[in-house]
């Protein structure tokens, strides 16, 4: 049975989510995966703590938190292009990320060797 790209973009979604509580003790309110050509858009709603919320009122305190989560995050990276592998068969060749002091949504990119949605839409 082939896997159509919304099956492959919810298991993305269901391995982050378990990844973030795995490696970071703690998961997101809600994560949803989109493949736009040879990108994976991951999205994390509810990343940041309140605790996180009340550091980021300072300018230097977002700083500190941003640099803190994207620490966290990078230090798995490895995992993270696995897991991207191990459900597409393509490979992750660079990582970008960032996340928002004001709404706690943390976005995470994938960029594939190939164009994972063309190779779907040809089956």
């Amino acid at each position: 049975m082939t896997k159509t790209k919304g099956s492959i973009e919810a298991e993305i979604s269901k391995a982050i989510t378990q990844w973030e509580k795995d490696f970071l003790g703690r998961g997101s309110v809600s994560v949803k995966a989109d493949i736009l050509r040879d990108m994976i858009i991951v999205c994390l709603n509810g990343v940041l703590t309140p605790a996180e919320y009340r550091v980021c009122t300072t300018h230097d305190g977002m700083l500190s938190i941003k640099k803190t989560r994207s620490d966290l995050v990078e230090s798995g990276i490895e995992m993270l292009k696995e897991i991207v592998f191990d459900i597409t068969s393509v490979e992750a060749i660079s990582f970008h990320t960032d996340i928002s002091s004001v709404t706690g949504e943390r976005i995470m990119v994938f960029k594939l060797n190939e164009n994972l949605e063309k190779k779907l839409n040809e089956k």
